[in-house]
């Protein structure tokens, strides 16, 4: 049985997560071409929409992605806080980037998708308003944080940031529920069947997979160069410099 808890420190987790990074972007280069393929080529026709509504097996995921991405950094920042973890709050940082990059794709695609559907790029609706202030979170957490220059107290200020603005992920979520808005209903839901073909799902769902994979890949090489900055002064570090040739 393997001892996880090994990896808790920075010193074993750097050399696992650089044995692990290559293989998450792998997988992910492999699954998100399946389901792009099977997304732009192979699923039917929106009888509605017709081959416009094709950007939802970008835009869907996206979205999924940056509120998924947000609730994992939540986790290891209360983890932080709790535990007084450096690898945990070194995680929170590292997930930061790419949730701000999936949170911009969620609102570019959207306006791609409501410029032909809505006859227009933007409404101040209540899920793209919420969303908006999502990636306004994003960067204000990586701009605390970057302002602080002590390590310790920017991942404590980013980490109760990032809990406070938890709040905001249900509102993006239940949005359409709660309030009249523009924006349609979701495709999946916890609460009922899917309202897509099975091809279209299988699509979205595979796309959603990749873009989680890329996510695990380039959250432990930022997290590496994250550890490798702050350990820089470290005996482990200088060993590792002395095994360069």
């Amino acid at each position: 049985m393997i001892n996880w808890f090994k990896y808790s420190t920075p010193s074993t987790f750097y050399p696992l997560a650089g044995r692990l990074a290559p293989w998450f972007m792998l997988a992910a280069i492999a699954i998100g071409s399946l389901g792009l393929y099977i997304g732009f080529f192979l699923a039917p026709t929106d009888a509605q929409q017709g081959e416009g509504y094709r950007i939802i097996f970008l835009h869907v995921p996206v979205s999924w992605m940056s509120m998924f991405i947000y609730l994992v950094m939540a986790f290891w920042a209360a983890v932080g806080l709790a535990f007084n973890s450096r690898l945990s709050a070194m995680m929170a940082r590292a997930l930061a980037p790419t949730g701000a990059m999936f949170t911009f794709l969620s609102l570019w695609t959207g306006a791609l998708w409501g410029k032909p559907m809505w006859g227009t790029w933007w409404v101040w609706d209540a899920r793209l308003t919420s969303e908006l202030i999502l990636l306004f979170l994003y960067i204000g957490i990586m701009a605390l944080q970057s302002a602080i220059e002590n390590a310790r107290r920017a991942d404590k200020a980013g980490a109760l940031l990032t809990l406070v603005g938890v709040v905001n992920i249900p509102i993006i979520y239940f949005s359409v529920e709660w309030w009249n808005t523009l924006h349609q209903g979701a495709s999946v839901s916890l609460t009922r069947a899917p309202s897509m073909a099975t091809i279209m799902l299988v699509a979205m769902l595979l796309v959603s997979l990749a873009a989680w994979m890329y996510t695990i890949s380039v959250a432990l090489i930022r997290a590496r160069c994250i550890i490798l900055e702050r350990e820089r002064h470290s005996t482990w570090v200088h060993r590792l410099n002395e095994k360069k040739p």
